[in-house]
């Protein structure tokens, strides 16, 4: 139970009191803010942002939101089915909405491609990439592509589908003059990664393998690739900002393999818990307020700026990360 001691030491850090009570932190938000409300007055018409895993939980409220707000949203899901339900649910709430559905198996580089060309189809800009969706706690194995599956999915999945729409993103913030806005979906979990921070020569080392190491690792990558990211668009010049966020502690389906520790969990920490329109506040925060206008490279947990790990502030670590992503993805494509 290592883990939970160290979710609950972090918690600590971040001010255990402004959780429990919902306390609004510099931003004028807390813990208790909800999407709709931190959205409240925003205008996104005319933007058009991807939401992955926008069929449910955070990622759905996130899409919803964005709708509401004005902006045309892209549902990227593996299970169609439960994204057009999405979609469905999103148009039942408004029916002014604009949404599109497209299929992305993020442990599939081959689907991630595919999705890129679905998208690219449909003739858009492209203004807010949410990089939301992700895997829990899962028993050891492969993706399609021969890469840890919590590794796959969370990190190397939304790296590439990042690189592959960069150029979209560039080019709609040049000709609109628009700021681009990506958001990476990171945790609380990263403080609870292998002692390495990231075990680049063991990945795929299953003697080794730790559910909740693994999950960490991967939302420690989330972090990391956010900031080199932003540190390389900065160099450029790029209109695009690039921040990652923790949602706060939600129960979703993401939590299905390990269902039955997460309620004793809940139980024991219920007051530090949020519903699904608290826990979607944050990226919505990043994604739209106008206060983070050119604010990159930073962590956010209750709509206010934090200090991540030690691990995830290193930007050799970082630069370390972004090469061996790179990697990875060049070998699998040879294959």
């Amino acid at each position: 139970m290592l883990w939970v001691l160290n979710y609950f030491l972090e918690a600590l850090r971040m001010g255990i009191f402004t959780l429990m009570t919902g306390r609004a932190g510099p931003s004028g938000y807390g813990s208790a803010t909800t999407a709709e409300q931190v959205t409240q007055g925003a205008d996104a018409s005319g933007l058009n942002a991807i939401v992955t895993g926008g069929a449910s939980g955070i990622g759905l409220e996130t899409a919803r939101v964005l709708a509401l707000r004005g902006a045309r949203v892209i549902i990227a899901a593996r299970n169609m089915e439960a994204a057009n339900e999405a979609k469905q649910i999103i148009l039942d709430d408004c029916k002014a909405a604009k949404v599109d559905v497209l299929k992305l198996d993020l442990c599939s580089m081959k689907s991630i491609r595919s999705f890129v060309d679905s998208f690219n189809a449909l003739d858009l800009q492209l203004n807010i990439l949410i990089n939301n969706a992700g895997i829990m706690f899962c028993p050891f194995q492969l993706s399609k592509d021969g890469i840890e599956t919590q590794f796959a999915t969370n990190h190397i999945g939304h790296f590439l589908l990042t690189n592959l729409l960069l150029d979209k993103m560039k080019l709609t913030a040049k000709l609109t003059g628009i700021e681009g806005r990506i958001v990476n979906l990171s945790s609380i979990a990263h403080v609870h990664t292998y002692e390495e921070g990231i075990r680049f020569d063991k990945i795929n080392d299953q003697l080794s393998y730790s559910d909740k190491k693994a999950y960490g690792q991967s939302k420690l990558a989330n972090i990391l690739h956010a900031n080199e990211l932003s540190r390389r668009l900065q160099e450029e010049g790029a209109n695009i900002t690039v921040n990652s966020v923790h949602p706060g502690l939600i129960m979703t389906n993401l939590m299905k393999h390990s269902i039955v520790l997460m309620k004793i969990l809940k139980l024991l920490t219920c007051l530090l818990w949020k519903n699904v329109p608290q826990g979607a506040a944050t990226t919505c925060y990043v994604a739209l307020h106008p206060n983070l206008k050119g604010v990159s490279g930073k962590y956010y947990a209750d709509c206010n700026e934090f200090d991540p790990s030690a691990f995830a502030r290193d930007v050799k670590l970082g630069k370390k990360l972004w090469d061996f992503s790179h990697k990875m993805v060049d070998s699998a494509s040879l294959q």
